[in-house]
């Protein structure tokens, strides 16, 4: 932003969301793993507004904790009479607020805070327009509201696909409902907007052509159709869902990460993942996740709320769960699941095991089949491994204990007591032969299957 004015943002968010069919608030549903509304606020929130104003209908309850926790107040719209009747509801809690004003959506969550900025940018611009609304040139236009607009972008008219003759439907300039304005200006224009159209509503592009009556004008600036997308049913999320990650995705390797098969790679809104780290195939990021430098995660694996250090391998199939930290040049292999463990430098557990509230020393090597036995039912304990101890395939590691630096235990071992450092634990059944009961077994069995 080249000028830093104070501003303040109306987010619309009273929509019923009908076509959704859920029982969440709409724009709680989440893209990448973060409520829509969330993302916004997020974008916001990189440019300091003064204040955010969360216009809400039904299902208050369910925002009013994300706003508030993010320093925004909620306002609510009773009855749904259009969107000029939703901005004049944040009215009072901006009464005495001189800045300026954007208004933006809260199911349309991709805008770019490049575009929040131009829309301020140009609002001051020498030629001071009253409105500056943001629009977009569509593959379809379908059903939205046309922008006629001269060269230079002043707005000749403004008009709803419902009230459009056929010429003005055939313009692409298409209006997002994303507005800026002073606030002096906005809401006085805002009670003189009446409802005498198709809808009976009160239609917030109306303000651009009353101003356009008082002799100002107003503006439009373009942003990419992407950004303009809206979610209005689970389709819809879908599409957003898909645009955000192909994004996502075109960012990683720019920075530098190898994802083999893009298109199978699924982020979350806050992974971050270092350089010359390869990506294989059906990769699912869930938040929380931080990736180091030349770590190749392989195909199937699932990682969320982990941190992995550089030169590491995970998977394939593995699967990390919060609060597992995996060292440098660690090794976690093929249906490995680590949950709030540690695993130290140069560490494996190579294939099939479980470590969950664990700590694993340094160079240390858990066996095939391996697990650490945390929960009795009612509370977690925790195992630790010591540095450089070998840890036998189908081993039960009953937890609280502690295997020392440098221990062996014995393949098919039930550890339940702390094991001495360079020692070997042995704890299984002793086996017995028993000569040719095998035999005479199935002739008993075979004898019996035979009577009538």
């Amino acid at each position: 932003m080249t000028r830093q004015r104070e501003f303040a943002a109306v987010i619309l968010a009273a929509g019923k969301g009908t076509r959704m069919k859920s029982d969440v608030h709409k724009v709680l549903h989440p893209i990448a793993g973060r409520a829509m509304l969330d993302h916004l606020i997020g974008v916001l929130d990189t440019l300091s507004p003064a204040r955010k104003i969360v216009v809400v209908g039904a299902g208050r309850e369910q925002v009013e904790g994300l706003v508030e926790a993010r320093g925004g107040d909620v306002v609510v719209q009773d009855q749904q009479l259009g969107t000029a009747h939703a901005v004049r509801m944040a009215e009072g809690a901006l009464a005495g607020f001189e800045g300026d004003v954007l208004i933006l959506y809260g199911d349309t969550p991709l805008i770019e805070p490049e575009t929040m900025a131009r829309m301020i940018d140009r609002l001051h611009a020498d030629d001071a327009p009253a409105i500056v609304v943001v629009g977009f040139r569509p593959a379809d236009p379908l059903q939205y509201g046309r922008i006629l607009a001269a060269p230079d972008g002043t707005i000749e008219k403004m008009v709803e696909y419902k009230d459009a003759a056929p010429e003005e439907r055939a313009v692409n300039l298409c209006n997002s409902g994303m507005m800026a304005a002073r606030a002096a200006d906005l809401f006085p224009l805002l009670a003189r907007v009446g409802n005498d159209n198709a809808a009976g509503e009160y239609y917030l592009p109306d303000v651009v052509m009353l101003a356009a009556g008082d002799g100002r004008r107003s503006a439009v600036i373009e942003a990419e159709p992407w950004e303009m997308a809206g979610v209005n049913s689970r389709a819809e999320l879908a599409l957003v869902e898909a645009e955000w990650q192909r994004r996502r995705r075109l960012r990683a390797m720019a920075d530098g990460v190898t994802l083999v098969a893009p298109d199978t790679v699924w982020f979350a809104h806050d992974t971050q993942i270092g350089r010359d780290t390869i990506v294989e195939p059906n990769v699912v990021f869930g938040p929380g996740v931080t990736i180091g430098e030349g770590v190749r995660i392989r195909a199937f694996s699932h990682v969320e709320g982990a941190t992995v250090a550089s030169g590491a391998e995970i998977g394939p199939y593995a699967r990390l769960r919060p609060g597992a930290e995996i060292g440098e040049d660690a090794k976690v292999g093929n249906f490995v699941e680590v949950k709030k463990a540690k695993l130290g430098k140069g560490a494996k557990a190579n294939h099939l095991t479980y470590l969950g509230d664990a700590e694993v020393g340094a160079g240390a090597n858990v066996g095939a089949g391996t697990i650490t036995c945390n929960y009795d039912g009612f509370f977690k304990y925790r195992t630790v491994i010591g540095e450089g101890a070998f840890i036998g395939s189908n081993s039960a590691l009953v937890a609280p204990v502690a295997i020392g630096a440098g221990a062996i235990v014995g393949a098919g071992s039930v550890i339940t007591a702390d094991v001495s450092a360079d020692a070997v634990a042995i704890a299984r059944g002793s086996q017995t032969e028993k000569p040719a009961r095998a035999k005479k077994f199935r002739e008993i069995m075979t004898a019996r299957k035979k009577k009538p």
